[in-house]
């Protein structure tokens, strides 16, 4: 079975391209061998988008967020790496999941 991915963008930053980026989130996320479940859409207006982004990755056990580009995300943050790889559209980069340091 293929793993889970879903797709991440913010609507403010999409403008009138969203369906395009929609459109390559999908296609790079099936070439890649992932089962693409669907799209996360948030605005600038999004309280705590993060926080809720990784609601969603934790609720579809998703093994990679595939967004347009690191701005979407406003960088590329720790938890979200802790939690699943994330894959960029453009450039097509997957920055693979960090794994917490074991104990000494």
């Amino acid at each position: 079975m293929k793993p889970p991915a879903i797709g991440y963008l913010r609507r403010d930053i999409s403008g009138v391209a969203q369906s395009w980026d929609e459109t390559q989130i999908r296609s790079l996320a099936e070439r890649l061998g992932y089962r693409f479940t669907k799209t996360v859409v948030f605005s600038d207006r999004t309280t705590e988008p993060l926080r809720r982004l990784l609601d969603v990755v934790t609720t579809t056990e998703a093994a990679a967020v595939v967004t347009p580009s690191l701005n979407h995300l406003d960088d590329l943050p720790d938890a979200l790496l802790a939690a699943c790889d994330v894959i960029t559209v453009t450039p097509e980069i997957t920055h693979t999941r960090t794994l917490p340091a074991l104990p000494a």
